[in-house]
Protein backbone atom coordinates (compact mmCIF):
# COMPACT_ATOMS: atom_id res chain seq x y z
CA UNK A 1 0.00 0.00 0.00
CA UNK A 2 1.31 3.47 -0.71
CA UNK A 3 0.09 5.89 1.57
CA UNK A 4 -1.56 5.43 5.73
CA UNK A 5 -3.42 9.01 5.93
CA UNK A 6 -3.70 8.91 10.52
CA UNK A 7 -6.71 11.18 11.86
CA UNK A 8 -6.36 11.23 15.66
CA UNK A 9 -9.43 12.22 17.08
CA UNK A 10 -11.18 13.37 20.49
CA UNK A 11 -14.85 15.00 20.33
CA UNK A 12 -13.61 16.38 16.82
CA UNK A 13 -18.10 17.08 15.87
CA UNK A 14 -18.53 17.19 12.30
CA UNK A 15 -14.95 18.05 11.50
CA UNK A 16 -13.71 14.37 11.24
CA UNK A 17 -15.95 13.86 8.35
CA UNK A 18 -14.93 16.93 6.96
CA UNK A 19 -11.46 15.30 6.45
CA UNK A 20 -12.55 11.72 5.94
CA UNK A 21 -14.39 12.91 2.60
CA UNK A 22 -11.42 15.39 1.95
CA UNK A 23 -9.46 11.99 1.90
CA UNK A 24 -11.94 9.86 0.53
CA UNK A 25 -12.00 11.93 -2.75
CA UNK A 26 -8.80 11.67 -3.96
CA UNK A 27 -8.26 10.17 -7.19
CA UNK A 28 -5.52 8.11 -6.16
CA UNK A 29 -7.08 5.18 -4.33
CA UNK A 30 -4.02 3.14 -3.05
CA UNK A 31 -4.35 4.32 0.44
CA UNK A 32 -5.89 3.58 3.51
CA UNK A 33 -7.33 6.18 6.29
CA UNK A 34 -6.59 5.13 10.25
CA UNK A 35 -8.80 7.07 12.27
CA UNK A 36 -7.51 6.29 15.82
CA UNK A 37 -9.86 7.60 18.85
CA UNK A 38 -8.75 8.52 21.92
CA UNK A 39 -12.56 7.84 23.39
CA UNK A 40 -14.79 10.68 22.05
CA UNK A 41 -18.04 11.14 23.62
CA UNK A 42 -19.64 13.22 21.06
CA UNK A 43 -21.12 11.29 18.50
CA UNK A 44 -18.81 11.98 16.02
CA UNK A 45 -17.43 8.72 15.61
CA UNK A 46 -21.03 6.86 15.74
CA UNK A 47 -21.49 9.32 12.75
CA UNK A 48 -18.31 8.56 11.30
CA UNK A 49 -18.23 7.89 7.22
CA UNK A 50 -18.48 4.13 6.69
CA UNK A 51 -15.77 2.75 3.60
CA UNK A 52 -13.76 -0.22 3.38
CA UNK A 53 -10.35 2.30 3.35
CA UNK A 54 -10.83 3.39 6.44
CA UNK A 55 -9.59 1.52 9.99
CA UNK A 56 -10.94 2.91 12.76
CA UNK A 57 -9.25 2.19 17.01
CA UNK A 58 -10.16 3.32 19.90
CA UNK A 59 -7.67 3.45 22.64
CA UNK A 60 -6.87 5.71 25.66
CA UNK A 61 -4.00 7.92 25.23
CA UNK A 62 -2.20 10.94 27.00
CA UNK A 63 -2.34 13.74 24.50
CA UNK A 64 -1.86 14.14 20.76
CA UNK A 65 1.54 12.64 20.29
CA UNK A 66 1.15 9.14 22.27
CA UNK A 67 -2.48 8.89 19.81
CA UNK A 68 -0.03 9.59 16.93
CA UNK A 69 2.36 7.14 18.24
CA UNK A 70 -0.38 4.14 18.74
CA UNK A 71 -1.99 4.88 14.95
CA UNK A 72 1.54 4.21 13.37
CA UNK A 73 1.68 0.58 14.87
CA UNK A 74 -0.87 0.08 12.67
CA UNK A 75 -0.10 1.62 9.38
CA UNK A 76 0.10 -0.43 6.74
CA UNK A 77 0.91 2.17 3.62
CA UNK A 78 4.79 2.82 2.96
CA UNK A 79 4.36 6.38 3.22
CA UNK A 80 2.67 8.23 6.71
CA UNK A 81 0.28 11.36 6.29
CA UNK A 82 -1.11 13.39 9.64
CA UNK A 83 -4.08 14.85 8.71
CA UNK A 84 -5.62 16.44 12.66
CA UNK A 85 -9.41 16.42 11.98
CA UNK A 86 -10.15 20.44 10.11
CA UNK A 87 -7.45 19.65 7.94
CA UNK A 88 -7.91 19.08 4.19
CA UNK A 89 -6.53 18.10 0.76
CA UNK A 90 -6.34 21.20 -1.22
CA UNK A 91 -7.95 19.77 -4.17
CA UNK A 92 -8.44 15.86 -5.13
CA UNK A 93 -5.06 15.20 -6.54
CA UNK A 94 -2.51 15.17 -3.94
CA UNK A 95 -2.01 12.38 -3.78
CA UNK A 96 -1.83 11.13 -7.09
CA UNK A 97 0.91 13.72 -7.30
CA UNK A 98 2.60 12.77 -4.39
CA UNK A 99 2.81 9.01 -5.45
CA UNK A 100 4.02 10.25 -9.09
CA UNK A 101 6.96 11.81 -7.40
CA UNK A 102 7.88 8.86 -4.87
CA UNK A 103 8.02 6.68 -8.77
CA UNK A 104 10.56 9.88 -10.09
CA UNK A 105 12.45 9.30 -6.52
CA UNK A 106 12.52 5.54 -6.58
CA UNK A 107 13.58 5.42 -10.64
CA UNK A 108 16.84 7.43 -9.08
CA UNK A 109 17.60 5.47 -6.79
CA UNK A 110 16.54 7.23 -3.81
CA UNK A 111 16.28 5.16 -0.46
CA UNK A 112 12.91 5.58 -0.29
CA UNK A 113 12.71 4.36 3.70
CA UNK A 114 14.75 7.09 4.07
CA UNK A 115 12.59 9.68 2.18
CA UNK A 116 10.49 12.73 3.39
CA UNK A 117 8.15 14.67 0.86
CA UNK A 118 6.53 17.81 1.93
CA UNK A 119 4.33 20.79 0.18
CA UNK A 120 3.76 24.24 0.44
CA UNK A 121 0.12 25.09 3.26
CA UNK A 122 -2.90 26.68 1.98
CA UNK A 123 -3.74 28.34 5.32
CA UNK A 124 -7.95 28.30 6.20
CA UNK A 125 -7.22 31.23 8.89
CA UNK A 126 -6.25 33.96 6.17
CA UNK A 127 -6.84 32.11 2.63
CA UNK A 128 -2.99 32.06 1.47
CA UNK A 129 -0.58 29.86 0.00
CA UNK A 130 2.02 29.37 2.72
CA UNK A 131 5.37 28.77 0.90
CA UNK A 132 7.58 26.09 2.09
CA UNK A 133 11.38 26.65 1.65
CA UNK A 134 12.66 25.27 -1.69
CA UNK A 135 15.51 23.07 0.38
CA UNK A 136 16.25 21.95 4.19
CA UNK A 137 19.11 23.20 5.81
CA UNK A 138 20.36 24.07 9.18
CA UNK A 139 18.53 27.47 9.19
CA UNK A 140 15.47 26.24 7.59
CA UNK A 141 15.85 23.63 10.39
CA UNK A 142 15.95 26.22 13.29
CA UNK A 143 13.30 28.87 11.66
CA UNK A 144 11.12 27.64 9.51
CA UNK A 145 10.13 23.59 8.73
CA UNK A 146 6.94 22.77 7.02
CA UNK A 147 3.66 22.79 8.21
CA UNK A 148 3.52 19.03 9.65
CA UNK A 149 0.25 18.47 7.89
CA UNK A 150 2.11 18.78 4.31
CA UNK A 151 5.09 16.24 5.11
CA UNK A 152 4.65 12.38 4.05
CA UNK A 153 7.14 10.55 5.85
CA UNK A 154 8.48 6.92 5.03
CA UNK A 155 6.70 4.59 7.09
CA UNK A 156 10.30 3.10 8.71
CA UNK A 157 11.27 7.31 10.00
CA UNK A 158 7.87 7.15 12.27
CA UNK A 159 9.09 3.71 12.93
CA UNK A 160 12.64 3.84 14.40
CA UNK A 161 11.49 7.84 15.75
CA UNK A 162 8.33 7.69 17.46
CA UNK A 163 6.75 11.09 18.95
CA UNK A 164 8.36 11.95 22.09
CA UNK A 165 5.20 13.06 24.47
CA UNK A 166 7.07 14.83 26.71
CA UNK A 167 7.15 17.60 24.11
CA UNK A 168 3.60 18.78 24.35
CA UNK A 169 3.88 21.24 21.44
CA UNK A 170 6.66 20.64 19.30
CA UNK A 171 6.95 16.78 19.15
CA UNK A 172 6.46 17.03 15.60
CA UNK A 173 9.80 18.94 15.02
CA UNK A 174 11.84 16.85 17.49
CA UNK A 175 10.97 13.90 14.72
CA UNK A 176 11.63 16.43 11.80
CA UNK A 177 14.81 17.40 13.06
CA UNK A 178 15.90 13.94 13.75
CA UNK A 179 15.12 12.70 10.34
CA UNK A 180 17.33 15.95 9.06
CA UNK A 181 20.21 15.54 11.43
CA UNK A 182 19.88 11.90 12.53
CA UNK A 183 18.66 9.25 10.23
CA UNK A 184 20.13 11.73 6.82
CA UNK A 185 16.95 11.53 5.36
CA UNK A 186 16.03 12.88 1.96
CA UNK A 187 13.68 16.06 1.88
CA UNK A 188 12.06 16.64 -1.47
CA UNK A 189 9.90 19.74 -2.00
CA UNK A 190 6.42 19.04 -3.83
CA UNK A 191 5.55 22.47 -5.86
CA UNK A 192 1.79 22.48 -4.47
CA UNK A 193 -0.07 22.92 -1.55
CA UNK A 194 -0.03 19.68 0.12
CA UNK A 195 -2.35 21.10 2.78
CA UNK A 196 -5.43 22.86 3.63
CA UNK A 197 -4.21 24.18 7.32
CA UNK A 198 -7.17 24.73 10.00
CA UNK A 199 -4.73 26.58 11.86
CA UNK A 200 -5.79 27.72 16.01
CA UNK A 201 -4.91 24.22 17.59
CA UNK A 202 -3.35 24.47 21.09
CA UNK A 203 -0.07 25.62 20.10
CA UNK A 204 -1.36 28.48 18.64
CA UNK A 205 -3.08 29.93 21.95
CA UNK A 206 -1.35 32.66 23.50
CA UNK A 207 -1.06 30.28 26.61
CA UNK A 208 1.35 28.46 25.17
CA UNK A 209 3.50 30.33 22.88
CA UNK A 210 5.88 30.51 26.01
CA UNK A 211 6.03 26.70 26.46
CA UNK A 212 6.46 26.27 22.55
CA UNK A 213 9.62 28.75 22.63
CA UNK A 214 10.76 26.65 25.68
CA UNK A 215 10.73 23.62 23.46
CA UNK A 216 12.19 24.94 20.65
CA UNK A 217 15.32 25.93 22.76
CA UNK A 218 15.62 22.40 24.30
CA UNK A 219 15.38 20.68 21.14
CA UNK A 220 17.27 22.98 18.76
CA UNK A 221 19.89 22.39 21.86
CA UNK A 222 19.96 18.48 21.21
CA UNK A 223 20.75 18.98 17.47
CA UNK A 224 22.40 22.43 16.96
CA UNK A 225 25.98 23.16 18.32
CA UNK A 226 26.82 26.63 20.37
CA UNK A 227 28.21 28.09 17.19
CA UNK A 228 25.18 27.04 14.83
CA UNK A 229 22.39 28.74 17.33
CA UNK A 230 23.90 32.03 17.75
CA UNK A 231 24.48 32.64 14.44
CA UNK A 232 21.01 31.41 13.62
CA UNK A 233 19.68 33.72 16.25
CA UNK A 234 21.85 36.91 14.99
CA UNK A 235 20.25 36.43 11.12
CA UNK A 236 16.54 35.98 13.27
CA UNK A 237 17.34 39.07 15.01
CA UNK A 238 18.87 41.38 12.33
CA UNK A 239 15.86 39.90 9.35
CA UNK A 240 13.23 41.29 12.27
CA UNK A 241 11.65 38.13 12.95
CA UNK A 242 9.02 39.08 15.35
CA UNK A 243 7.90 41.26 13.06
CA UNK A 244 7.78 39.07 10.01
CA UNK A 245 5.83 36.83 12.04
CA UNK A 246 3.04 39.33 12.72
CA UNK A 247 2.74 40.42 9.49
CA UNK A 248 2.35 36.68 8.11
CA UNK A 249 -0.30 35.91 10.86
CA UNK A 250 -2.20 39.16 9.94
CA UNK A 251 -5.16 39.62 7.83
CA UNK A 252 -3.89 42.79 6.53
CA UNK A 253 -0.80 41.94 5.63
CA UNK A 254 -0.49 38.05 5.27
CA UNK A 255 -1.12 37.59 1.46
CA UNK A 256 1.26 40.28 0.84
CA UNK A 257 3.67 39.00 3.48
CA UNK A 258 3.41 35.47 1.55
CA UNK A 259 3.92 36.51 -1.69
CA UNK A 260 6.76 38.04 -1.12
CA UNK A 261 7.96 34.91 0.48
CA UNK A 262 7.40 33.22 -2.80
CA UNK A 263 9.32 35.53 -4.74
CA UNK A 264 12.20 35.01 -2.27
CA UNK A 265 12.00 31.25 -2.82
CA UNK A 266 11.81 31.06 -6.70
CA UNK A 267 8.29 30.64 -7.02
Amino acid sequence: MRFSIIVVCLNPGDKLNRTLDSVLSQTFSDYEIVVKDGGSRDGSVESMRLDARIRFYKEQDGGIYEAMNQAVSHVKGDFVLFLNCGDLFPDDRVLERTSSRIERESENGTDLSKLVLYGDTLGEKNGVVIASPPEINGFTCYRNIPCHQTCFYSRQLCLDKPYNPAFRIRADYDHFLWCYYRAGAKFVHMDFAAASYEGGGYSESRENRKRDRREHGQITSVYMGKGELFKYKAVMAVTLAPLRRAMAESRVFSKMYHGLKSLVYGK
